[in-house]
């Protein structure tokens, strides 16, 4: 009997001052308690961070005790590729998996949200496919799908493009092509923006598209102090808005 990989998500408070400040908001409030009863009893995990998943147990056995100490649970890092950083060898994907072929079941989390979902989680989901693995993907947050769905613009027909160029020709030129995508496909546009540069990122969108178009912003979603706002661009300009540079957004828009 092989063992089966876990999609598990995780909070999206992540790394957030004001929360950090202010405490942790309630697992419970987050994530299901069926997805907090089997986090607690897997042995073996697969992690962009070893430190935050283990501070994601702590929390899971604040809920439900865990079935093994911290300490004794296997946690090995799937990292991400730094623009710039000299090459790292990643890990082999089946050795990764191995575990699971040996029958254990294996949790992979990202740093929030859904693995595998904007995440480099997704070789190793394939890999356990090729590998004729179960794989069971476990409900939780995603702030694409909650953003989305918040802001009123098509959600028939969507697409997430990460994120834009930073240098601002380069940034303005994307942003036009998203707006006549979506305008040509009636297609909602979503990106996301490292937090300390998420008033860049909206000055440049108000900046650039169209008076009509549609924009909408999801910020520090599922926390008490998130929003969501959806206004035409020219909306947008009559009654400017501040974005906080320490919470992750979502930026949507619909021509």
């Amino acid at each position: 009997m092989t063992g089966t990989v876990y999609l598990v998500p995780n909070t999206l408070d992540l790394g957030m001052a004001s929360v950090e400040a202010g405490g942790m908001p309630d697992l419970q409030d987050v994530l299901p308690l069926g997805v907090i009863r089997i986090a607690a009893r897997l042995p073996c995990w697969v992690a962009e961070n070893a430190k935050t998943t283990r501070a994601f147990l702590k929390r899971v056995n604040e809920v439900v005790p865990l079935s093994q100490p911290v300490q004794a649970i296997s946690i090995v890092e799937l990292t991400r590729a730094n623009k710039g950083a000299a090459p790292v060898q990643p890990p082999r994907l089946d050795a990764l998996l191995a575990p699971a072929l040996a029958g254990q079941d294996i949790g992979l989390i990202s740093e929030a949200g859904l693995p595998a979902v904007a995440d480099p989680g997704a070789a190793l989901v394939q890999a356990a496919h090729a590998m004729k693995l179960r794989v069971e993907a476990l409900s939780g947050p995603s702030s694409l799908m909650l953003a989305l769905a918040a802001s009123g613009l098509n959600g028939q027909s969507f697409a997430f493009v990460g994120y834009l160029p930073v240098d601002a020709t380069a940034r303005t030129a994307r942003i036009r092509e998203l707006e006549a995508l979506s305008r040509r496909a009636q297609q909602t546009q979503l990106m996301i923006e490292t937090p300390y540069r998420n008033a860049a990122l909206l000055g440049a969108l108000l900046g650039t598209l169209n008076g009509n178009t549609r924009l909408s912003v999801s910020c520090a979603l599922t926390l008490t102090q998130g929003w969501s706002r959806t206004d035409s661009v020219a909306d947008w300009k009559t009654r400017p808005a501040s974005i906080p540079n320490d919470m992750p957004a979502v930026f949507s828009l619909l021509a």
